[in-house]
Parts: structure tokens; C-alpha cells; sequence
């Protein structure tokens, strides 16, 4: 029971500011539809494409959570801060790079399948919100930080305030409100720039000038990790969400191949299924920094059983999530558009979508439980085999050769998802292992 209120003592603080983020999609995803059913469609593909980036970059992130979480245990201070600037400075020198390809990506709208009348809209949006993935970059890498030294309360009050930010300048910029122009989605495109620029700056400025770090800015007494080791820790792990969420996003692709309905109706229910995704992310990192709290303690023992609280706390908030969709799952449907169209399409996919949320739940555990053995080089693999090999192809094979359309594209999410929680589950346990017969 102690480690089932500590993994949730550490991650409600994070599933309440991811949960903010929910709502500013919601919130979001609503005025975008309300405002019009070709802007939604526009935003749907626009934002799938970068929520590929924005995992990635995230994943990446995650290379410095389990040892800040383990210098933070063992009381180094100083070491847990220069692993922060180290990995800033990674974090960027990545990000650049990933960047690049996707201002290039730009490029080449015209060439993916999509219906031309949507182009027009999609262009200036997707130059607003490549801008302020900059700043998902910088805040990302502190996030983590602060995060790893258990303050997670911190984040939480950021991501609120910047995304109160946000459904306020998208209501005035989206709308027209007053002095302000009626802009549409490039409005909701802006409003987004601006309150992820806030939030960087605000959180910088704590970590990097703020009296309550200023002993995680002192010199290390003793030599911390290198940037590339650094690197070798983030990389796969970034691969491992970027890969999983690149079949998510080539399932938008394929969504707009049914029709703009579908891809609308697919946005939707994407939004709806990140409400059960910040949970499981949420408390997944809780468990991802209880376990490297007690790796660094070398105590294997209490680091498996935080491990068992964790897969506990998030199969219950499988459930909570699958009987929300169940029971007003048409409701919810109903609020981002009156389109008749896309709600009678999206409801009739809701038993889908409960579906795959254990299985999400699942694969959400045990990648973070091996995140924090520091076995990380099977992740690539696993998501490669897992979101390439068997959840594209099943995609296209249920949706276009069985017929079953935007259904069958939801159930090759939960095969994929399967699959991947039952490999990250035993290179988990293999990493345990591993660590238990490594020298200390």
C-alpha cells in the first residue's frame, strides 16, 4: 500500500496538469469544430503529424528522468542539476535536427493524399505550431528535471496556467473577439505559440534562477554522465514513442483515405483517447521514478514491488477510462461537432476505443518500468516490431481489404499495443536481472 500512494502522491500532481492539456485539447478540438468541419478535418492532420514530434522529443526527454531520480535519491544535488544542463543541451542539439526534417515536411503537403480543399488551411497552421515545438523542447528537458527531484507539483502549475493561456487566446483569435481578428484555425495555431513560449520561459527561469534549485546549480563534486551517455539513454526511448506514435499518425493518414468525415470523426475520438493516455502516462512516470529511486538505492526488491503497485494504479485507471467512454462516450462525441456525420462515424467506433485502453495501460507500465533498469536498447526493437511490422499492416488490411473501415484502424491499436506490453514486459524482468548482476 505504501507504494501504491506514493506512485499516486507523484503522479496526481501530473495527470492533473496533463489533464489541463486535455482540456485545452478539448477545448480546442471543440472550437476548431464548431467554427467549421474543414478546419477540423485540417487540424486533425496537422496535429497528428506533430504529435509525431512531440513524442519523440518527449521520449527523448525521458533519458534524464531515472538519473536525475537516482542522483536525487542519494542526495547528489549537484550532480542531478549538471545532468539537467548536459541534457538540455542534448534535447536541443536533437530536437534541431528533428526539425529540420519536419520544416522540410512542409515542403511536400501537397504530395500526401490529402483533400486539396483542406491545403489552404493546413499550410499556415502547420508553420505556427512548428514554431512552438521549440519551446516543447526546452520545457520538456527541465519538466523532466524537476519531475525526477519528486517536485512534480511544480510542472502541473505551469501546464495549467499556460493552457488557460491558451483556451483564451484561442477564443479571441479563432472567433474574432472583440479588437481581435477572427483568424480560424491559423488563431489556434498562434494561441499555441504563445502559451508554450509562457511556459518554457516561466519554468526556466525557476530552475535556472529561482532560489529553491540553487543547490542543483552548484559544481558536481564527482563526475556525472556525459553528454552521449546521455544520448545512448534518450535515443531509444524517443524511438520507442516516436514509432508508436508514427503508426498513429499514418493511421490519420489513412483516416483522410476513407474521407474528410472519418478523419474528423478520427480526430475526435484521438482526443477522446488522450483523456485515458494522460493517465497512463501520468502515473507511468510516477512509476518510471519510483523504481530508479530504489535502483539507485540498490534495493531490487522494493523497486519490483513499486513496479506491481504501478500496473495495479494504471489498470484501474483503465477502467475508469473505459466506463467514462462507455457510458457517455456519445455525449462527449457530441460537444466537438454538430457535424450528424462524424458523430454517428465516431460513436459507432466507442467499443474500439475501450478496447485498447488496457492494453495501452499495459504497454505504458512496462515501458517505463524498463526506462528505469536503464535497459533501453529493446525499446527500439520492440516498437519497430510491434507499431511497424504488425500495427500498420493490420491497419490497412482491417480497414481497406476487410472492409471495416475507420473500426478496423481502432482495432489494429489494440494488436499493436498488445504485442508491444507483453515484449516491454519480459525485457523488463530480464532487466532487472541484468542490474541485479552488475557491479554497483
Amino acid at each position: 500500500m505504501r507504494h501504491h500512494r506514493e506512485i499516486l502522491k507523484l503522479g496526481l500532481p501530473i495527470a492533473i496538469g496533463q489533464l489541463g492539456t486535455i482540456i485545452l485539447t478539448f477545448a480546442d478540438t471543440m472550437m476548431v469544430g464548431r467554427y467549421g468541419t474543414s478546419e477540423l478535418a485540417a487540424a486533425s492532420f496537422v496535429n497528428s503529424v506533430f504529435n509525431l514530434l512531440t513524442m519523440i522529443l518527449l521520449g527523448y526527454s525521458y533519458g534524464i528522468t531515472p538519473l536525475i531520480a537516482m542522483h536525487h535519491g542519494r542526495g547528489e544535488l549537484s550532480e542531478a542539476g549538471a545532468v539537467l544542463r548536459r541534457g538540455l543541451k542534448v534535447n536541443l542539439l536533437f530536437g534541431g535536427g528533428l526539425m529540420t526534417c519536419f520544416a522540410l515536411f512542409y515542403f511536400a503537403l501537397d504530395h500526401v493524399g490529402q483533400p486539396l480543399e483542406l491545403l489552404p488551411l493546413m499550410k499556415p497552421y502547420y508553420l505556427t505550431v512548428w514554431m512552438s515545438v521549440w519551446f516543447v523542447i526546452v520545457f520538456g528537458a527541465i519538466r523532466q528535471f524537476v519531475d525526477g527531484t519528486a517536485a512534480t507539483r511544480i510542472p502541473m502549475w505551469f501546464l495549467l496556467s499556460g493552457n488557460l493561456l491558451n483556451i483564451l487566446l484561442n477564443w479571441l483569435l479563432i472567433f474574432g473577439v472583440g479588437i481581435f481578428p477572427e483568424w480560424g484555425l491559423f488563431g489556434a495555431g498562434v494561441a499555441t505559440l504563445v502559451s508554450r513560449a509562457a511556459m518554457a520561459a516561466g519554468l526556466a527561469a525557476l530552475v535556472f534562477f529561482g532560489r529553491k534549485y540553487a543547490p542543483y546549480r552548484s559544481a558536481p563534486s564527482r563526475m556525472v554522465c556525459t553528454g552521449v551517455e546521455i544520448h545512448r539513454r534518450s535515443w531509444p526511448v524517443g524511438a520507442q514513442l516516436g514509432l508508436e506514435t508514427f503508426a498513429f499518425t499514418f493511421s490519420a493518414v489513412m483516416a483522410g483515405w476513407l474521407g474528410s468525415v472519418e478523419l474528423a470523426a478520427y480526430q475526435v475520438l484521438i482526443t477522446l483517447g488522450m483523456l485515458g493516455f494522460t493517465l497512463y502516462y501520468s502515473f507511468g512516470a510516477s512509476l518510471n521514478i519510483r523504481i530508479s529511486h530504489f535502483l539507485g538505492l540498490s534495493d531490487l526488491s522494493q523497486a519490483a514491488s513499486a513496479c506491481r503497485s504501478g500496473r495495479n494504479v494504471l489498470l484501474g485507471n483503465a477502467t475508469f477510462s473505459s466506463l467514462l467512454f462507455f457510458l457517455g462516450g456519445g455525449t462527449l462525441i457530441g460537444f466537438f461537432t454538430p457535424d450528424i456525420a462524424v458523430v454517428s462515424t465516431a460513436v459507432g467506433i466507442i467499443p474500439a476505443l475501450i478496447l485498447y485502453q488496457y492494453a495501452d495501460a499495459m504497454q505504458v507500465c512496462y515501458a517505463n518500468a524498463l526506462r528505469a533498469t536503464g535497459h533501453v536498447m529493446p525499446m527500439t526493437w520492440i516498437a519497430f516490431f510491434s507499431y511497424l511490422v504488425v500495427g500498420i499492416p493490420s491497419s490497412y488490411v482491417l480497414a481497406f481489404s476487410f472492409g471495416w473501415g475507420l473500426l478496423g484502424i481502432y482495432l489494429s491499436f489494440t494488436l499493436c499495443l498488445f504485442v508491444a506490453a507483453v515484449s516491454f514486459f519480459l525485457f523488463y524482468r530480464r532487466g532487472l536481472q541484468r542490474y541485479a548482476s552488475s557491479p554497483r
